[in-house]
């Protein structure tokens, strides 16, 4: 391959700091004179010109057999077409092991273009997201638990038909990671219980109302968050 730099543009938008057992993207997109035949992201311990092919996390040729081990099915190009200019990857179940340097390569058999930066991964702080509808007695409603981390998209629903019973329980979320590596988030559930129309019979007594004698008066009962109200006329 020769090694003929060409002038390129190249718009890397990374998050350097990327918390462990999550995934990370880091996309970009670049031009050339040239038209791209090859992606290739390395990893280096140090700062180098040019890494080696041991380096290698992921080579757009299938068929290349010089990717770390500890990286293969980890690494995927998000734009599988390279003629399209996109050289973006994701990362996934990162490690703390995984930061250091990369470098990126583009090339054709003619033109080759180089990046390089650095990435730090650290230790796992981000908690699912745990989605809790409106919550209405005796109507179903689904709770959603997604995991954490921009490019996870993983969730789990539950759907139940909340009840009295369920006010102010407490639902918990757990995600668990390769590595042992879990993560949690804790939810109070708030239920508003439905109405019910009640009738109530009071007896009054008094000049207009003889011993006896039963005066019906309708009334209505809201319950909400398990207190009783009484509405009388």
């Amino acid at each position: 391959m020769n090694l003929l730099l060409y002038e390129t543009c190249f718009n890397p938008k990374i998050n350097r700091f990327t918390e462990a057992g999550l995934c990370a993207v880091i996309p970009c997109s670049f031009k050339s004179g040239f038209e791209a035949e090859v992606i290739i992201w390395y990893k280096c311990d140090q700062p180098v010109e040019r890494c080696k092919n041991s380096d290698i996390i992921f080579h757009s040729d299938k068929n290349n057999v010089n990717v770390q081990s500890g990286f293969k099915g980890r690494v995927s190009l998000l734009e599988p077409d390279v003629t399209q200019k996109k050289c973006s990857i994701m990362i996934n179940d990162l490690r703390p092991s995984d930061s250091g340097y990369y470098q990126l390569r583009i090339a054709e058999y003619s033109g080759l273009i180089k990046q390089h930066f650095h990435f730090k991964f650290i230790h796992l702080n981000q908690k699912p997201k745990v989605t809790i509808p409106p919550l209405n007695e005796g109507q179903q409603a689904t709770l959603t638990c997604t995991a954490p981390g921009l490019c996870s998209g993983h969730s789990s629903t539950l759907t139940f038909n909340p009840s009295a019973e369920h006010h102010n329980s407490k639902i918990t979320c757990k995600v668990s990671f390769t590595g042992d590596k879990t993560t949690e988030k804790t939810a109070t559930l708030n239920v508003t219980l439905e109405y019910s129309k009640i009738t109530l019979n009071v007896v009054k007594v008094g000049k207009k109302h003889p011993p006896g004698e039963r005066k019906l008066i309708h009334g209505q009962s809201k319950m909400t968050h398990g207190r009783q109200q009484h509405f009388l006329s």
